[in-house]
């Protein structure tokens, strides 16, 4: 791999509730086509390289999705597959669950396993962004110019509702879905409903994924692995259930599974 540039910073402290990180990211990569297991949270792109952003079928050929170079990644309930070898030029926002919500008209869940071009969102002004990001003079102007564009485009004040933060915590923490509604005091489908319109899931999926999450952050070493013992560590009935879960959110067994670089979990070579 050629130098490559990565450049990674919190949010101001107004977008830092429902914005996770901000990153740029330049270089030329060896690796190409590769699987994104979903992680329950949705991202803002700007290709800055070439005008497009695309997502491929499991062959790593067929693109199945295709847009402008700057859109939103919506929540994925399973996962997708992306090229990210050659030249890249590339700035992530990444959202915290339900981080999207307050700066779309439309609510998450209508975004939801899309990708959709920010100009189909945001109008002109999506465009504008991109063109202006390009005239950047450095990184750090790339981003400022992203947190100033988040700012304008706020529909909803940047916080996170107090019944949201909670579920998500809970959920996070493994909580069975049915006890989560029950200490909120809502109905079954009242929590479906608030919970997907903000993050883009239901209660239900987002907990199976962030268990996902939490099993994948779990694993040293796939060749030692014993993953009866990992499947009863992270809460699955058996190791049947845990591969289950493999191909539902990766597409592979776990045995198939070799992320690609440490601490990237959630990318898997095609």
């Amino acid at each position: 791999m050629s130098e490559v540039l990565s450049f990674h910073r919190p949010p101001s402290p107004l977008l830092a509730p429902v914005v996770a990180s901000l990153s740029y990211i330049e270089g030329v990569f060896p690796h190409g086509r590769e699987r994104v297991v979903p992680s329950g949270t949705s991202q803002l792109l700007f290709n800055l390289d070439a005008d497009r952003l695309e997502t491929f079928a499991d062959n790593g050929v067929d693109c199945t999705e295709s847009t402008a170079g700057a859109a939103l990644s919506g929540v994925r309930s399973s996962h997708t597959v992306i090229d990210s070898g050659g030249r890249c030029a590339l700035i992530i926002v990444g959202f915290r669950p339900g981080g999207a919500y307050p700066f779309f008209d439309a609510p998450s869940s209508a975004t939801s396993g899309r990708l959709v071009g920010l100009d189909a969102l945001w109008g002109g002004r999506g465009t504008l962004l991109r063109d202006r990001l390009l005239e950047a003079p450095s990184p750090e102007a790339r981003l400022d110019l992203v947190e100033e564009g988040l700012r304008a485009h706020l529909v909803r004040p940047p916080v996170r509702d107090p019944f949201l933060t909670f579920a998500v915590a809970a959920l996070d923490r493994g909580a069975h879905v049915s006890a989560v509604s029950e200490r909120l005091g809502l109905t079954s489908k009242g929590f479906v409903r608030s919970f997907r319109e903000q993050t883009g899931l239901t209660p239900k999926r987002f907990a199976r994924i962030r268990r996902f999450q939490r099993t994948l952050s779990s694993i040293q070493c796939s060749s030692s692995t014993d993953w009866s013992e990992l499947a009863a560590r992270c809460g699955y009935f058996d190791q049947a259930h845990l591969i289950h879960e493999f191909r539902e959110f990766a597409g592979i067994t776990p045995t198939q599974y070799l992320p690609r670089a440490a601490g990237g979990h959630n990318h898997v070579a095609l």
